[in-house]
């Protein structure tokens, strides 16, 4: 794609040059942690096992990945910059993908920070690897997922406050629709037929195998279907300004 790595360049050094970046690496290194080991027992299980460690990761990821990806769109479009972003020589796609991909990379550093954690439980412990490394590949899928929807909610608005409630809400949405309590809600009014459909849609649902170190083949079609979605859905509301 024509200007993709020009984009990408443009946004990772973006990320480079301001305090935000690394304020939102280490908060997240701080959540991320203390959900492990304080909440989930991560040392008190005594087991070489890193799942209370990923368990957390979809309700962290949908918090703090929104706030990286809602600066995408809606900062230029704040700072007066769109019309200059969109006269560069660079396809819409190549526009997109390269800010999503510079927010992808900016989430894999982050994520690939943590792996501290798996090296202490390799020295303590003689955990399965192959599995924890599985985990992490679906985590980072994950984590494109997310922010493939935040990408899509700042295209569509101009302040970065909207785009992150937005890319919230609807990472929620998303999210909670596998959990049990809303799979019983909702099948006590349409059936379970229904409530396993709408279930099959959900993050949760296709990172819960993940978890313990299986990662599906249907997951992974998923998780990359949600990206391909939203960067479309992004790529569409990114054309709409051009055009006006």
């Amino acid at each position: 794609m024509k200007g993709l790595s020009a984009v990408f360049r443009r946004e990772i050094m973006s990320y480079l040059n301001t305090p935000a970046a690394y304020v939102f690496v280490g908060v997240f290194l701080f959540a991320i942690n203390l959900f492990a080991f304080q909440v989930g027992g991560l040392w008190a299980t005594r087991q070489a096992d890193l799942t209370p460690f990923f368990v957390f990761h979809p309700w962290i990821f949908m918090v703090f990945l929104p706030a990286v990806a809602m600066r995408l769109w809606a900062e230029d479009a704040r700072a007066g910059t769109m019309e200059v972003l969109l006269t560069l020589p660079a396809t819409t796609a190549a526009l997109v993908v390269g800010k999503f991909l510079a927010a992808w990379a900016l989430a894999g550093a982050a994520l690939a920070l943590t792996t501290p954690i798996w090296i202490t439980m390799n020295v303590l412990g003689q955990p399965d690897n192959a599995a924890i490394f599985t985990a992490y590949l679906a985590s980072m899928l994950m984590a494109g997922a997310y922010l493939a929807i935040g990408s899509a909610m700042s295209a569509l608005v101009n302040s970065q406050v909207t785009a992150f409630v937005l890319a919230v809400l609807a990472s929620f949405l998303i999210t909670a629709m596998g959990l049990p309590f809303t799979q019983g809600a909702i099948a006590s009014v349409f059936g379970s037929g229904i409530a396993s459909g709408i279930a099959s849609l959900s993050i949760i649902h296709h990172f819960e195998a993940a978890q313990r170190g299986v990662i599906e083949l249907r997951a992974m079609v998923y998780f990359l279907t949600m990206i391909g979605l939203f960067l479309a859905w992004t790529a569409l509301a990114v054309d709409a300004r051009r055009g006006g």
